[in-house]
């Protein structure tokens, strides 16, 4: 688990395609402390095993789900991207919860500064602006935000300046693609209540066989 407060801006020191996965190797250095391979590592949001470890770099396979369903695969050498370590236990728990399970992408509309804060759009399907609420949580490319407007066809966020200076949001540009994860604690209780609709909806019998 992630909290999608950033450590570090890495970059992408080589891509190795194959037919339809990949092998990254990623420049960094504060999340290289302490890891040992098989430790998971979000890239864009994006939770990787960490599959080698270099001198200054770390190497993840990509598989062919993780680039279906990601931006990762419009990344190129150079490209700068957001690192985390998975939450330790005791760790402190700062931004929100963040699995590394991108839902979907979407792409930046606009970003325009709004005094000391930048207001980033951000356009993407029904089917995942369903689970985005206003004051709710919203994780860009691993970064944890707070949805500060939601229309029929995008959402938007207010980043203060010290995300904007230690992440990569304002490298982003229109029509770019993005990683979305959304709140996984309103999807699992929209899940719960469409289970719940066959059997006469939320009860106070239900809420009792349910521990409540």
């Amino acid at each position: 688990m992630f909290t999608g407060l950033i450590e570090e801006i890495g970059i992408i020191d080589s891509i190795m395609q194959g037919s339809r996965s990949a092998v990254l190797r990623v420049r960094a250095s504060k999340v290289l402390d302490g890891t040992a391979v098989g430790d998971s590592i979000a890239v864009n949001g994006v939770c990787l095993t960490v599959s080698a470890l270099h001198s200054g770099a770390f190497s993840s396979d990509a598989m062919p789900e993780t680039l279906a369903r990601s931006a990762l695969g419009s990344l190129r050498p150079g490209s700068q991207v957001n690192l985390e370590r998975a939450l330790a236990a005791g760790g402190r728990f700062g931004g929100h919860i963040v699995q590394g399970h991108v839902d979907a992408t979407g792409r930046i509309l606009g970003i325009r500064q709004d005094d000391n804060a930048y207001r980033i759009s951000v356009g993407t399907d029904p089917g995942t602006l369903r689970h985005i609420v206003g004051k709710g949580s919203i994780a860009i490319n691993g970064v944890s935000l707070t949805v500060s407007d939601v229309s029929a066809s995008s959402f938007e966020v207010s980043v203060i300046p010290h995300t904007a200076a230690s992440t990569t949001l304002l490298m982003l540009r229109s029509g770019d693609a993005v990683n979305l994860e959304t709140d996984i604690i309103g999807r699992y209780v929209e899940r719960f209540l469409s289970l719940e609709k066959g059997s006469g909806g939320i009860t106070e019998e239900m809420l009792r066989r349910c521990g409540f």
